[in-house]
């Protein structure tokens, strides 16, 4: 029978990369789609200017990058080259550049790319347009370059060709054939391509492939500038036709501005105008498309362009005697997160997305989708690429909009990583949110919802602080969306009770008479447990990575609650549901909320307003009851993510606002408190507890992460469990390890490269200040080798810091607060 039979919608960078990879692999039965002519078909491909910078502060994307660079290198259509491997050099004019700029020289190292910082003489050296004075340093990556995404997709097209792919241009998509939930075909207006698998990378067209589904693609069309000089003197003779560049791709992200050669003129690209949304109605799909007239080729826009003219003069005073010659609006995609979209359609089996992917990145997502497609997984970790990662509220399209003209705003600047986006705020928010408010609560965001990060009515204890307790000073930086109020809560919580809301945990019910088989069979977990059991387990790929941690509370025999990490769980349990009906899968999250109550005297808090038995003797931990707590039902589940005795109280939405009344006026006599995120993260932490998408993804095993203690073998058959076979704690090479900083006063905060014996080895994950144990942390992965009392040191904007490999948990290892 041969392979599956796939149709690719798109004919750009990404459809040509998924084509050559499906084809490498054996799959021949492959058609390739375009509405555009052959091979320049007018998309965003057929005028992209190909710079590749690599360094990236997201691993996935920056080995997608990495393996762009790997794989154009060894391209090229009759002699002439696809990739010119010219390096990219990123220039500072400003000390908070320079900084930022060791900060990614950082990630450089993290994620295996060499990467230096240049004093301002190194960078004019490299590129002698460069007015030395105006720049204060730079970064420069050696293996960073100059696609010719055109040409690469010729080169690709060909070799995908030779292997029994057709691409066939011209053609429009009017429709995806379905049958009994699955696809079955495209249609055009030729007639219906049968087709097994159909694979959208339409580009900025395909919020439009995506709707013939029911699927929401969550990309905004935005016109992004770029123009031409003409004639250079300065350049004249320097360049072939056919090399076309012979310095360093360059950026000046002060300016929101890019440069690059042709021959003897200079190429400018700047995101420094207005977001500039594009109507897809307006665009004209006709097959008259050249290099110079292309449906993704708006109107140049002279007066939006004008700042960045003055500011490139600057930068590079060749240009003050230059003109520029002509320009474009070209049309791109932008997201709501800035990351690409990659993806099956939850309803229509069969029906996948590669979207808003850039050329940087379009040979590791080509390659991440055709193992998706035939292996089952990725090599690379997807988590921050996948298309469900959205909540429902972020796939309307003003938020789509908003967030993702925000993003093309702020593409070029220095991000803190806790930022917080300014609009659209208050879309979700917990029952407690007035109490919050009234209490002073400094709000950050995370996927829609509204988090408290700490709580101003708790500055006056920090007056209160004992000495051991005091945090110290930060640098800028790490003082930023940070408050000492943070140390304080912490203290309260492991000294008296504090009050968490946990209402934004995403919480999924599994219910009906197939749920226990199906939890039993994709988690590590043993599910079958008395009622009132609370599981914590993980969810494994079929090469026995982390794909999620979960808790699973048995409520009935056939009602379980899973504690999950977002909206990947659910969609992952809904795709791997039976078709029988025999399991339901509900997203409960928005009609409940949730309090952490936690502390040493959180027993005597809940137990004033219940008549239910909370004594250890009665609820031991890691069990559930429902109760009612002054009057109120509770799903109560003695769980601590901060290594303190006490509770998860999960009510329904609409007794939220009672439930936090009544703790909160009981818990004055407790010296209760209400306490945010940072106080929880940094608990968490000396408390050993993972997080999710941070410490471990699909990239990492069990054992590797330290939770090896959560895999039942003996349970029998889950999937990833083959995987493990012959794993365990003592045969892995890498490991996450915990780290104690020396300096006080140094905290990092995640990305960061850590060397032993002066060499790079890992990378930190997780990290925050210790308020118990009065000194900086860190999660980081490192060889198994470097075990207890290894020294390490931790680059820090561009200075290495020293560390120390310690025991975990650092705080109460024998359990005796948690269970007592």
């Amino acid at each position: 029978m041969g392979s599956p039979r796939v149709v690719i919608i798109g004919a750009g960078i990404v459809g040509a990369n998924l084509a050559d990879e499906l084809t490498a692999r054996g799959w021949d039965r492959i058609t390739v789609l375009d509405q555009g002519p052959l091979p320049l078909t007018g998309g965003s491909t057929s005028h992209a200017p190909g710079l590749v910078f690599q360094t990236n502060a997201s691993k996935t994307m920056t080995e997608f990058a990495r393996y762009t660079v790997e794989k154009f290198v060894g391209l090229d259509v009759d002699g002439e080259w696809c990739f010119n491997q010219l390096g990219g050099l990123e220039v500072a004019t400003t000390p908070e550049r320079l900084a930022d700029l060791h900060r990614k020289q950082g990630w450089a190292t993290s994620w295996g790319i060499e990467g230096a910082v240049l004093d301002p003489a190194e960078c004019a050296k490299l590129h002698p347009l460069l007015d030395e004075k105006r720049v204060l340093g730079g970064l420069y990556v050696e293996t960073d370059g100059l696609a010719k995404a055109s040409r690469v997709v010729v080169a690709l097209a060909r070799r995908a060709e030779a292997r029994g792919a057709v691409f066939q241009g011209s053609t429009k998509v009017i429709g995806i054939e379905q049958s009994g939930g699955k696809v079955t075909g495209v249609a055009t207006p030729d007639g219906v391509i049968p087709a097994d698998i159909v694979v959208s990378c339409a580009g900025f067209w395909g919020p439009d492939i995506g709707a013939m589904v029911g699927m929401d693609v969550p990309l905004l069309p935005l016109a992004h500038q770029y123009a031409k000089t003409e004639q250079i003197p300065e350049l004249v003779g320097r360049n072939t036709e056919l090399a076309e560049a012979g310095f360093p791709i360059l950026r000046h992200q002060d300016q929101d501005l890019y440069f690059r050669e042709h021959v003897d003129r200079l190429g400018i690209g700047t995101y420094a105008h207005r977001p500039m949304p594009v109507n897809l109605r307006d665009l004209d799909e006709s097959d008259d498309v050249s290099a110079s007239d292309m449906p993704s080729m708006l109107p140049f826009t002279e007066e939006d362009f004008a700042p960045s003219w003055e500011q490139s003069k600057l930068l590079l005073p060749c240009l003050e005697s230059a003109k520029l010659d002509a320009g474009f609006n070209g049309v791109f995609s932008f997201t709501p997160d800035g990351g690409p979209l990659i993806g099956e359609s939850p309803d229509v089996a069969g029906f996948w997305i590669a979207e808003a992917v850039w050329v940087t990145h379009s040979a590791g997502v080509g390659r991440a989708v055709a193992q998706l497609l035939v292996d089952g997984r990725s090599e690379v970790e997807l988590h921050g690429c996948d298309v469900h990662r959205f909540e429902e509220i972020q796939l309307a399209p003003d938020y789509v909009s908003e967030t993702s003209q925000q993003n093309f705003v702020e593409i070029y600047d220095v991000l803190h990583p806790l930022q917080p986006k300014e609009s659209p705020r208050d879309l979700r928010v917990s029952p407690f949110h007035a109490r919050q408010k009234e209490l002073g609560a400094v709000f950050l965001e995370s996927s829609g919802w509204e988090r408290p990060h700490w709580f101003e009515s708790n500055a006056h204890l920090v007056q209160d602080l004992p000495a051991e307790w005091q945090p110290p000073a930060r640098e800028p930086w790490a003082a930023m969306f940070h408050s000492p109020i943070a140390a304080a809560e912490a203290w309260r919580t492991r000294t008296s009770v504090a009050m968490y809301d946990m209402t934004p945990l995403k919480r999924l019910e599994i219910s009906g008479p197939g749920a226990l088989a199906l939890l039993d069979r994709l988690t590590t977990g043993k599910m079958d447990k008395s009622v009132g059991s609370v599981t914590y387990a993980l969810a494994l790929d079929d090469a026995g990575g982390v794909r999620s941690d979960l808790t699973v509370t048995r409520l009935s025999d056939n009602v379980f609650q899973v504690g999950a990490n977002g909206n990947l769980d659910l969609d992952y349990f809904r795709r791997q549901s039976p078709d029988d009906g025999s399991v339901q899968i509900r997203d409960i999250t928005g009609g409940t909320c949730g309090i952490g109550l936690w502390g040493p005297r959180a027993r005597d808090l809940v137990q004033a307003l219940s008549s239910d038995d909370f004594t250890n003797e009665n609820f031991k931990y890691f069990r559930a009851k429902q109760v009612r707590i002054g009057g109120v039902p509770v799903t109560a589940m003695r769980l601590s993510y901060v290594g303190e005795l006490g509770w998860e109280l999960y009510t329904s939405a609409d007794n939220g606002l009672r439930l936090w009344d009544l703790l909160w006026a009981e818990g004055q006599k407790y010296d209760v408190i209400a306490a945010g995120r940072a106080a929880f993260n940094s608990l968490r932490m000396e408390k050993g507890y993972r997080s999710w998408g941070s410490d471990m993804t699909t990239e990492h095993n069990p054992y590797e992460a330290g939770l090896g203690f959560a895999v039942r073998l003996q349970k029998g058959d889950f999937r990833g469990r083959d995987a493990l076979d012959g794993v365990s704690d003592e045969t892995v090479e890498r490991r996450l390890a915990c780290l104690m900083i020396d300096d006080r006063t140094s905290v990092v905060l995640g990305h960061e490269p850590v060397f032993v014996d002066g060499q790079p080895a890992g990378y930190v994950t997780s990290a925050a200040f210790g308020h118990t144990v009065g000194a900086p942390i860190a999660y980081a992965w490192l060889p198994a080798n470097a075990t207890v009392d290894t020294p390490v040191e931790i680059e820090y904007f561009g200075r290495r810091i020293p560390a120390t490999v310690v025991a975990e948990p650092l705080v109460d290892p024998e359990m005796k607060k948690i269970r007592s």
